[in-house]
């Protein structure tokens, strides 16, 4: 299993329009078969940093993934929205894997 992070930088006005991009993708990513952990929007420090976290099988994995995810309404209606609106000034892929597990368990204050 790997992580992929996409770390966008987004125009710092158009936080509310990529709320609804992420918004979007909530339903999107899962019924493409991936396993979304999130979008992450700037809440404090900075107002331009965001970001999309999944879980993938395999890059093969990844690859049959965008092919579906380029064929589905939604998915296209998303990435046109994304365009229109000019969301992002700058985004990037990363495929990382968890190297940390299993943690342990978590102790109470």
């Amino acid at each position: 299993m790997i992580t992929c992070f996409i770390r966008y930088e987004i125009d710092p006005f158009k936080k509310d329009a990529f709320a609804e991009y992420a918004r979007a993708w909530g339903q999107v990513i899962p019924r493409n078969g991936v396993d979304l952990i999130g979008y992450f929007a700037p809440h404090e420090g900075s107002a331009t940093t965001a970001y999309g976290v999944y879980n993938i099988e395999s890059l093969a994995a990844y690859e049959a993934y965008r092919t579906r995810l380029a064929a589905d309404p939604l998915g296209q209606a998303n990435f046109d929205f994304a365009r229109r609106e000019r969301l992002f000034v700058k985004e990037d892929r990363v495929f990382l894997k968890n190297v940390s597990l299993p943690h342990g368990p978590k102790v109470a204050p």
